[in-house]
């Protein structure tokens, strides 16, 4: 058989993202003018190169299982796979050189197909010896048993190299260690990265390299020898169709199997790729972000700062002058005072720094002494402003229309389109006003993609309790992962709409009660009009059978404030309304019994559900309320309350106008009386504090009786509760704690702060008037509106 020409073969082995790297390959390619060109990658997506010319980077090519059934978990995790490239991508490079010089162009790593099957097996894998580790588990001495030898075998996932594998862990390692380096980094960047132009091409080297280290750990094994079988089936595939010159860019390590490809046994290759598992698969192109290349991202061939390296890819011309001038700006922007003096002697100190340590350029380590030296006068936290802003250098590539995508893709595309809703790879605040429409189409998006998984908006805490009003606020953040969410998620739909009704009713099969009152209040924000008959169907069920009243308290806060501000969304929460307080009345009837002998712990967690459970009733109000505050009124009667609920109920009864002064006195007199354990006056005193302690500052009666309490304590049991007394107190603000430590110094009676001789000043109710009649038609207006 006739020996295989290799002599037009080019191999360029890189490593997957760095700026020099990418300037060689572009060079070397220049200089070859290859009639085809191997790319390191998944071969179903050779179909995509033609888009390459379309596209912004970053972006990835992702590979997908075209089918996963409902429920499938591992294939849902595991069937999923990325490609990253960035500008500075050698692999980019070559795509681009390819496209503009119209060379066909193809990837050769080992198809898609087979590795996200393999995947796919071992998690299935994984699933199962869980399963049965869990069997045996539940089997009388079965814990303590380990599973047979051959079982663990099978089961085990592929193992990736260790340290015990030597130098195939870090080849670059290696290499660096030889040359004198301590950082791998650090020698990859002199060597390769920080190249001038006119130096030779550094590819015959790093192939010479790496043969030299694959020497010393003998032959490939596992996945990388299919790899680099298939490869090399592929390489030979394009040599017998006649092409004269070939440049393969490949990762480096792998540069020596393909440059000696003649070398290598037809018949042993296709041995090694005999009988692998396959799967269907899709492929496309995704934006992908700056942060997701970092090796801080867990991406396993990322690089520690990628905005650095666009930078010197995209301003090869006086790169230290350029960065930091672009910091002095940053500072600017941040109130920081950056004259072009800094700059200056920045710029001096960088490159006096690469000359002592004998760097043949100012790297990323040299700028950023001059950054902190320098232009922050040595101040970190100025530094800090924008040196990870900078050396991340967070940017969101883009891809065309005519990607393929499914249609749950285009259809969020288009909605973020018309909605103006542009998606960004940072953190960006949104605040809607719902009266609007083009903004409460913005909130109905956000939540239906919330529903599906795609939490590109998260619900923000602005401090003013408007939740359940007619605004929202959101934080926004578009992550590459969430085209995956949404490619799982085109199983339920192929509208944003349709698949997030069809989610609903799914999660509503297996939910429980207080999930199915969150689910309902999901479906009205996101307008889901036809999922939301069959939730409330299942949500009067599960609520006429369910008799745990931790559920029935856990559930009522979501209800009732759907059925509160369901008109504000025009949806009907006449329904709502009655299913809410029936659950109510039926939390009234259980509430006493629940609360019987409950520890510390346990009633410190049933206070958290009345409090829920008081608002929600607030919000219904009408009869239900009043049943409810009846019922509070009864439980605080009970001898037998635990301290911490008894305080609590006292306190809203207290709030409410529903409790007189003398009546409170007296109950906390009886808590406080010596007869009470210390620790239950302390747990009382807890959950009647709970939440604000100025009571204590306009009730001198209450705060004598809690003083006089404390000083009638013996030292052992003062010592015993002042943990708990430090945790109530603790609770409170630093105004409230104030306030309440002058209300103490005036317990031997001196007078208040602002008292006057005679009399503390009066209020004059008729200047007030005209200000109490705007406040309540504010407030008025307001609640016309909510």
């Amino acid at each position: 058989m006739a020996r295989l020409d290799t002599s037009g073969l080019h191999v360029l082995g890189v490593r997957h993202h760095g700026p020099g790297s990418a300037r060689a390959v572009r060079a070397a390619l220049e200089e070859i003018k290859p009639d085809a060109v191997l790319i390191e990658g998944p071969p179903e997506a050779d179909a995509l190169t033609s888009l390459v010319g379309e596209l912004e980077p970053p972006v990835a090519l992702l590979a997908y299982l075209a089918d996963t059934p409902k429920g499938d978990a591992p294939r849902a995790q595991e069937g999923w796979a990325f490609w990253p490239f960035a500008s500075f991508s050698p692999e980019w490079q070559a795509l681009r050189y390819a496209v503009e010089h119209d060379v066909p162009a193809r990837f050769c790593d080992l198809p898609a197909a087979h590795t996200l099957a393999e995947r796919v097996a071992r998690a299935e894998a994984r699933t199962e010896a869980a399963k049965e580790e869990q069997e045996r588990e539940k089997e009388p001495g079965g814990s303590g048993e380990d599973p047979p030898a051959d079982a663990r075998k099978e089961d085990a996932p592929e193992q990736a190299p260790s340290e015990s594998d030597g130098v195939r862990v870090d080849p670059l390692g290696v290499l660096a260690r030889a040359a004198g380096y301590d950082d791998t980094e650090r020698w990859w960047d002199d060597v390769i990265e920080q190249r001038r132009d006119d130096q030779p091409s550094p590819f015959p080297a790093i192939a010479d390299a790496m043969a030299a280290v694959r020497a010393e750990t003998g032959p490939e094994q596992g996945r990388d020898a299919r790899r680099e079988a298939y490869m090399r089936q592929t390489l030979r595939a394009v040599l017998k169709e006649g092409h004269d010159r070939v440049a393969v860019v490949c990762g480096a390590w792998h540069a020596p199997a393909l440059r000696d490809v003649a070398d290598h046994s037809i018949k042993d290759d296709a041995a090694l790729l005999r009988g692998l598992p396959k799967a269907k698969v899709n492929a496309t192109w995704v934006p992908w972000t700056h942060g997701r290349l970092a090796a801080d991202s867990g991406y396993g061939a990322g690089v520690s700062s990628p905005g650095w390296y666009h930078h010197l890819f995209t301003a090869p011309d006086r790169p230290v002058h350029r960065w930091l001038t672009d910091a002095a700006r940053l500072l600017r922007e941040e109130g920081q005072a950056v004259s072009s003096s800094h700059v200056i002697e920045g710029v001096r100190l960088a490159e006096t720094l690469s000359v002592l340590r004998g760097r043949p350029l100012a790297g990323l380590d040299e700028v950023s002494e001059a950054l902190t030296s320098v232009l922050c006068e040595g101040e970190t936290a100025r530094a800090a402003l924008v040196h990870r802003r900078m050396a991340i250098g967070e940017r969101m590539g883009a891809v065309p229309p005519s990607t393929p995508m499914v249609p749950l893709q285009r259809d969020v595309t288009a909605a973020q389109k018309r909605l103006r809703l542009k998606p960004e790879p940072f953190d960006r605040d949104l605040d809607l006003d719902l009266r609007k429409e083009s903004q409460r189409e913005r909130g109905v998006l956000l939540h239906r993609l919330r529903m599906l998984g795609v939490a590109w908006g998260v619900p923000r805490d602005t401090g003013g309790g408007q939740r359940g009003t007619f605004r929202e606020a959101w934080r926004l953040r578009w992550e590459p992962d969430m085209d995956v969410a949404l490619i799982e998620a085109s199983r339920w739909g192929t509208t944003v709409a349709s698949a997030a009704g069809a989610r609903a009713v799914d999660l509503a099969a297996e939910a429980d009660l207080p999930a199915l009152t969150g689910l309902t209040e999901q479906c009205l924000l996101a307008d889901l009009g036809d999922a939301l008959p069959h939730v409330l169907s299942l949500l009067t069920d599960r609520a006429a059978t369910d008799s745990d009243v931790t559920h029935l308290m856990a559930a009522l806060p979501a209800l009732a404030r759907s059925a509160r501000y369901g008109d504000v969304r025009a949806t009907d929460g006449g329904h709502l309304r009655v299913v809410a307080e029936q659950i109510l009345r039926r939390v009234c009837v259980g509430l006493a019994p629940a609360v019987h002998g409950l520890d510390d712990d346990a009633a410190a967690a049933f206070v958290r559900r009345i409090d829920h459970t008081h608002d929600a009733a607030s919000l219904l109000g009408g009869d239900a309320a009043d049943e409810w505050t009846a019922a509070l009124v009864a439980l605080a009667r009970r001898d037998t309350l635990p301290g911490r609920i008894a305080g609590r109920i006292n306190r809203m009864l207290s709030d409410g106008g529903l409790l007189s002064a003398d009546e409170l006195r007296r109950r906390l007199g009886l808590a406080m009386s010596p007869g009470t354990e210390p620790a239950d006056a302390a747990a009382w005193l807890e959950g009647f504090l709970q939440g604000s302690g100025l009571i204590l500052v306009h009730d001198d009666h209450l705060f004598g009786l809690i003083d006089t309490w404390l000083l009638s304590l013996p030292e052992e049991r003062f010592t015993a509760v002042l943990p708990l007394l430090r945790r109530t107190f603790g609770a409170f603000d630093a105004p409230e704690r104030r306030a309440i430590g002058e209300a103490a110094a005036r317990i031997d009676g001196s007078p208040r702060p602002d008292d006057s001789a005679a009399e503390r000043r009066r209020v004059d109710a008729d200047r007030a008037a005209p200000a109490v009649a705007a406040a309540l038609a504010v407030l008025t207006n307001g609640r016309s509106h909510a």
